[in-house]
């Protein structure tokens, strides 16, 4: 299966994944042309902030020969200030490059985006929509610490406004003996069209507001409460820091855990977890840019 556009997790096949996988091994073990997309010039639309996702996409663009056009904040920076709608940005900016990355804070821009396109479109994350490329990181970080794919993952937070989990969970149901434990608060849980995705692929998951649970997890994915996609600071407020982990929650943890974020994180995890062994967000970002080197390749390879 060919991607033109990438817009959801629901895309990918198991076939796809492994290709993908494949790809990145050979990059960061570099025996890859690193000119393979010379020539090429990627357009990057940002309308939501963003550090390890934008900066991951231009550096891997330019570490495979290409070039990088961009704006930092779309929202201010571009004619969307001025009006304009994200159709008409689109039928422009398709003009002067060869792939549109684009992040929007509404669900489903980059498949509008998609539509009026001529270049791919990559979705960098869609509001609480998904975000396909980091649950690609994801799941690559999780298989180079788990040869194999018979883990539970507990995923802990904003589950209804988390995108990543919304399209990490869709990977994870390539994998059956894949369980997965939902922790969240009742009014933060994940999404109905999720669970029943899950339900329809027979992936086991259960859903508890109970943090102890960790402890039966082999991969902690611990993410943030999201003040942006709350209305008013008191709900935020509400749920802001129950879900911590630090020193005390360590000692729960299974020894050969590891413990994943998407990031930025804010209080969720405390600093003095950085220095534990199963500790391995950072090491997940710095993925982000070897998978993105593989999912742009993936995108321009004729083969």
């Amino acid at each position: 299966m060919k991607l033109r556009h990438i817009i959801s997790a629901r895309q990918f096949d198991k076939k796809t994944l492994e290709q993908i996988f494949n790809l990145t091994d050979k990059i960061k073990s570099q025996k890859y042309n690193n000119n393979h997309l010379s020539g090429k010039i990627m357009a990057t639309l940002f309308y939501e902030p963003s550090t390890r996702t934008r900066l991951s996409f231009e550096s891997a663009m330019l570490r495979l020969g290409g070039k990088v056009i961009t704006t930092e904040n779309a929202a201010e920076f571009s004619s969307a200030a001025k009006g304009e709608t994200l159709e008409d940005t689109i039928r422009v900016v398709n003009s002067y490059c060869d792939v549109i990355v684009i992040r929007h804070f509404n669900e489903g821009a980059s498949e509008v985006a998609s539509r009026y396109s001529k270049v791919p479109v990559i979705n960098a994350g869609d509001g609480k929509g998904e975000h396909p490329t980091q649950a690609i990181l994801d799941l690559y970080t999780i298989f180079s610490r788990f040869n194999r794919a018979d883990f539970t993952i507990a995923m802990v937070g904003d589950l209804k406004n988390g995108r990543t989990i919304h399209s990490l969970c869709p990977l994870l149901a390539h994998y059956p003996k894949v369980k997965i434990i939902f922790i969240s608060p009742k009014a933060l849980a994940a999404p109905k069209s999720l669970k029943e995705y899950l339900k329809q692929r027979r992936v086991h998951f259960e859903e508890t507001e109970n943090f102890k649970k960790v402890e039966l997890a082999d991969v902690i994915y611990q993410t943030r409460i999201q003040k942006e996609r709350f209305k008013n600071t008191r709900d935020y407020q509400k749920y802001f820091g129950k879900y911590i982990i630090d020193g005390s929650i360590l000692k729960y943890l299974r020894s050969k855990a590891v413990i994943m974020h998407p990031l930025p994180r804010v209080n969720e995890i405390t600093q003095e977890v950085d220095s534990d062994r199963r500790a391995i967000y950072f090491e997940e970002a710095a993925n982000g840019l070897y998978t993105r080197m593989a999912i742009l390749a993936y995108l321009f390879d004729k083969s």
